[in-house]
């Protein structure tokens, strides 16, 4: 194991760890459920980087037509579809202690947000759809990239042009008026340890796979 996977180990149980430990200022609304902000917002962040690089990784197999490519985009947009819909069970628990419910369709983030993992689960069901590696490849490709530039729209620009209960929106504090210290000590170095635990991930999909392949090729 490289050392930088011991250093995300670490710095993980310390952010977790902290995160329910520390003492944090009373917000109206929020109240003890700030505390969400190290988990459901970093989850999200790091969704998007996985997305990104899917989306690269994507563009260079079109380009390049080696299969390795295929298979990280699919690592990759596997991984941020796991972060996607952990996003999401914590946006549900923070609903359920300050809206009253679970899942309300009055919220049109949340929504959107189930429409953009919605996406990404069809990305892995056409894949399915083929037993040609290389059609599967490149069909998966161009659909992955369209599927990645709809999520600013659906998780960001859209929502922001309609009535919210999503912190930002009127009678709840917005993300930036979360400005504590006791908040930013913890969240920075969370978004930083979540990015460096879906790089493991992929990391060790990626060889799986490539194992896989191997082994599938040989019989």
């Amino acid at each position: 194991m490289q050392v930088w996977k011991y250093i995300v180990a670490v710095w993980m149980t310390l952010v977790i760890t902290v995160g329910f430990l520390i003492s944090i200022p009373h917000i109206p609304i929020l109240e003890e459920t700030a505390r969400n902000l190290f988990l459901h917002v970093p989850m999200w962040f790091t969704m998007m980087i996985a997305f990104g690089m899917a989306f690269v990784f994507s563009i260079r197999y079109l380009n390049s037509e080696d299969l390795k490519w295929d298979r990280k985009a699919e690592t990759a947009t596997a991984v941020g579809l796991t972060f996607g819909i952990c996003g999401l069970l914590t946006g549900a628990l923070w609903a359920r202690f300050t809206w009253g419910t679970w899942w309300t369709f009055a919220e049109p983030r949340m929504n959107l947000s189930a429409l953009s993992m919605l996406i990404f689960v069809a990305y892995f069901i056409l894949r399915s759809a083929f037993n040609n590696n290389v059609k599967k490849a490149k069909i998966s490709a161009v659909y992955n990239i369209f599927g990645v530039t709809t999520v600013p729209f659906l998780l960001y620009i859209i929502p922001r042009q309609l009535p919210s209960l999503h912190p930002g929106a009127e009678g709840n504090p917005a993300f930036s008026d979360m400005t504590a210290p006791e908040l930013r000590l913890i969240f920075y170095p969370a978004v930083i340890g979540f990015i460096g635990l879906a790089i493991w991930m992929m990391d060790i999909m990626n060889r799986y796979k490539k194992i896989k392949d191997r082994t599938t090729a040989q019989v």
